[in-house]
């Protein structure tokens, strides 16, 4: 596989960045939805969800959409995440990139979807929808 023809999803849910104290507890509501990402570090605890899910006290930014990259994807394969990075970045598309074991997710903004889902098209990726 190379980074010239890539398969991505389009995820159908709406997602949302948080933000929680190191500390706190990895609440509930964060499995709701079909994306769930938690990251620990000494600073923060990091998490990407279901959208609709998070309360309003939660600081947090909504209006995402993953692409996720079809795998798994073998560890030795070099520069596929650079890629796609690199083409949205050329398109003026921010990314939030997820590594899993399998694959990686890009998530881009609400409003810069489908100028993202041009350019990955336009160099040979194909981007499918959910129906």
């Amino acid at each position: 596989m190379s980074a010239t023809n890539l398969t991505l999803d389009l995820l159908p849910d709406e997602l949302a960045v948080c933000r929680l104290p190191v500390d706190a507890p990895v609440p509930n509501w964060v499995w709701a939805g079909e994306l769930t990402s938690i990251t620990s570090t000494d600073d923060e605890l990091s998490l990407v969800c279901a959208a609709e899910a998070v309360p309003a006290d939660i600081k947090h930014t909504a209006g995402w959409r993953a692409l996720k990259i079809r795998g798994p994807l073998d560890f030795s394969l070099i520069g596929i995440l650079a890629g796609i990075s690199g083409v949205l970045a050329e398109a003026g598309v921010s990314i939030f990139a997820i590594s899993t074991y399998d694959t990686d997710y890009i998530l881009v903004r609400v409003a810069q979807l489908e100028t993202a889902i041009a350019a990955l098209n336009g160099i040979g990726h194909e981007v499918k929808r959910s129906t």
